[in-house]
C-alpha cells in the first residue's frame, strides 16, 4: 500500500497517511455496507451529515424526519414534518447546534423546524406553492439564509430572522422565444463564495447565478445568468434535463443530465467563457468588428463519466475522498457507481437498492457515506470487511440487462460504448434485507416453485397412463387409484 512504510518510520503524519488512503483505489476496492438504519416506512429521498459528523439527517415519504445516531445504528430522534406529501430534501442549518432544520416537499412547502430542549418541534411553514419543491441550498456558515427551487421555475430565498421568504424570480427556456418557464430540479452553492449558486432544469444549460447582480424589485424577472454551462453536443438538443449538482472546494460542478451521462465543469467550460453567445450560437470578433459563428466542435469538452443511468428519479450527484477526488452517484439499477475524478474512470459498482440509488452523502471528515433510495434503508458505507455479499466490481456484475449502458473514459465521445452491462432495475434482491419493504419480491420460493413444476409434470404423466388402465377394467382402476395415491405421499 502507498505511503504505509512512510506512516511505520514516521515520514508520513498519520492524517495524511490516512487522506491518501481516502484517495486510492485500495480505498474504493475495499468499501462495504457496514449498516442498516430501520425507521422509515417510505422511500428515503434525502439524506445529510450535520458538520461534525455525528448524525445523519433522512427524509421521506412517509413524511417524516430521522436525526440517525448512526455510528450505533439506532435513531437518536423522529417526527414528522407537517408536510402533506413526500419530504424531497431536508438540510442542518449551520451554527444551530442541530436543532434547525429546513425542509422541501412534494406539496410545495418550505417548512423551518425547531427542536427545543426537552420540548416540541416547533414548524413554520413559508411558502405554499402549487407545484413541488425540489431542492434547498443552505448559504455556508449562514444559520439564517437559505434557498430553494421547484417544480414552477421559481427561487426563493429565505431568512430565518423575520420569517421572511422572497421570490427571486423565475427562470425561463433559453431556446424558447416565448420564455416558456422551465422545471428546476437543482440548486447548489459555491463553497468558495456564496454569493454564486447554480442552477439546473427541464433544459440542457446550467446556470450560474451571482446573487449581488439579482434584483428582488422585479426589474429581474428572469434572472440574469453570469455564465452557462453545457457539453458541447448537447447544445439545442436535450430537453430531458438536469437532475443533480454538486460543487467542490475547487470550484469544479458536477452536473447529471437525465438519459445522458455525469460531465465536470470548470471555468474554461463557460459559454461566455468562449465567446459563446447562449441562445443565437454567435461568436462576436471584435478584432474584425464582425458577427461569426462559431461551430460547437471548438468549445472546449468536459469531462465525462459513463455508465449509470438516470431516466426513472431525479437523481442527486456527489463527490467523494478528502480531496474530492472520486465522482459518486446512483442509478436507475439499484447500484452506487465511483469513477475517478481525473480520467473518468470507473473504478466500483456496488449493490446499494433494490430497486434504485438516488442520493449518495459523503460524511464531511471520515471515509464513511450514506446512500438511499426506493429502499426504506439507509446504507452506511466504509472500509473493510462488508456485510453484505452482494458488493462486487463492475466486472463481477451477471444478468445483463440491454436497456443498461455501459461505460467508457472517453470524454469527446457523446455515446455509449459496450464494453460492459449491468444487471437490471427488476433483478435480484441479493445482499438486500428482506424487511426493507413490503413491496420487496420473495425470491425464496422460486426453487419450490420448479419442484412443484416437475411434480405436476410426473402427474400428467400417470394420469395419462391411469386412463388408459381403466379401459382394461376395475381391477385396474383400483390399481391406478393407488398408484396416485403413493405419489402423492412422495
Amino acid at each position: 500500500m502507498a505511503g504505509l512504510w512512510e506512516r511505520e518510520v514516521g515520514r508520513l503524519r498519520p492524517k495524511r497517511f490516512a487522506n491518501a488512503f481516502m484517495a486510492s483505489r485500495d480505498f474504493v476496492q475495499s468499501l462495504g455496507i457496514q449498516k442498516r438504519l430501520r425507521e422509515h416506512r417510505g422511500c428515503v429521498n434525502t439524506v445529510s451529515f450535520n458538520s461534525s459528523g455525528s448524525l445523519l439527517l433522512s427524509g421521506s415519504d412517509d413524511m417524516t424526519l430521522v436525526l440517525w445516531n448512526w455510528e450505533a445504528g439506532t435513531p437518536a430522534t423522529s417526527f414528522h414534518t407537517g408536510h402533506e406529501n413526500n419530504v424531497l430534501h431536508a438540510q442542518f442549518m449551520p451554527f444551530s447546534g442541530d436543532r434547525s432544520i429546513v425542509t422541501a416537499g412534494a406539496d410545495g412547502e418550505v417548512r423551518h423546524l425547531q427542536m427545543r430542549e426537552g420540548g416540541p418541534v416547533v414548524v413554520d411553514r413559508f411558502v405554499e406553492l402549487e407545484y413541488p419543491v425540489h431542492r434547498l441550498a443552505v448559504e455556508p456558515g449562514s444559520p439564517h439564509t437559505f434557498y430553494s427551487c421547484g417544480g414552477d421555475g421559481s427561487v426563493w430565498h429565505f431568512d430565518l430572522r423575520g420569517k421572511e421568504a422572497t421570490k427571486l424570480f423565475s427562470c425561463a427556456s433559453i431556446n424558447d422565444e416565448t420564455t416558456e418557464i422551465i422545471e428546476l430540479y437543482a440548486i447548489a452553492m459555491d463553497p468558495r463564495n456564496p454569493c454564486y449558486f447554480a442552477l439546473s432544469g427541464s433544459d440542457e444549460y446550467v446556470r450560474l447565478y451571482d446573487r449581488r447582480k439579482n434584483y428582488v424589485n422585479g426589474d429581474s424577472l428572469f434572472g440574469s445568468p453570469v455564465e452557462h454551462f453545457c457539453p458541447p453536443h448537447l447544445i439545442g438538443q436535450n430537453k430531458d434535463g438536469i437532475t443533480g449538482l454538486a460543487f467542490s472546494q475547487a470550484g469544479e460542478m458536477l452536473a447529471s443530465y437525465s438519459y445522458d451521462n455525469i460531465y465536470l465543469f470548470e471555468r474554461e467550460h463557460g459559454l461566455h467563457f468562449n465567446n459563446f453567445k447562449v441562445g443565437e450560437k454567435l461568436l462576436m470578433d471584435e478584432t474584425m468588428g464582425a458577427t461569426l459563428p462559431l461551430s460547437v466542435e471548438k468549445l472546449p469538452v468536459p469531462q465525462t463519466f459513463k455508465g449509470h443511468q438516470n431516466m426513472q428519479t431525479v437523481k442527486g450527484v456527489n463527490f467523494l475522498g478528502p480531496n474530492y477526488d472520486f465522482v459518486a452517484s446512483g442509478s436507475d439499477c439499484g447500484y452506487v457507481f465511483i469513477w475517478r475524478k481525473k480520467g473518468g474512470e470507473l473504478i466500483r459498482v456496488m449493490k446499494g437498492d433494490k430497486r434504485i440509488v438516488n442520493c449518495v452523502e459523503q460524511h464531511p471528515s471520515e471515509s464513511i457515506f450514506a446512500s438511499s433510495g426506493i429502499d426504506t434503508s439507509i446504507k452506511i458505507w466504509g472500509g473493510g470487511g462488508s456485510e453484505d455479499p452482494s458488493i462486487a466490481n463492475f466486472d463481477e456484475v451477471d444478468d445483463p440487462d440491454p436497456y443498461l449502458f455501459s461505460m467508457s473514459s472517453d470524454s469527446d465521445s457523446s455515446v455509449y460504448m459496450d464494453d460492459y452491462i449491468f444487471a437490471p432495475v427488476s433483478g435480484s434482491s441479493d445482499g438486500e434485507d428482506e424487511d426493507d419493504d413490503s413491496s420487496g419480491e420473495d425470491t425464496s420460493s422460486d426453487e419450490g416453485d420448479e419442484e412443484d413444476t416437475e411434480e405436476m409434470a410426473e402427474g400428467d404423466e400417470s394420469e395419462e397412463e391411469d386412463t388408459e388402465e381403466m379401459a382394461d377394467g376395475d381391477e385396474g382402476e383400483e390399481d391406478d387409484k393407488d398408484g396416485d395415491g403413493d405419489m402423492d405421499d412422495e
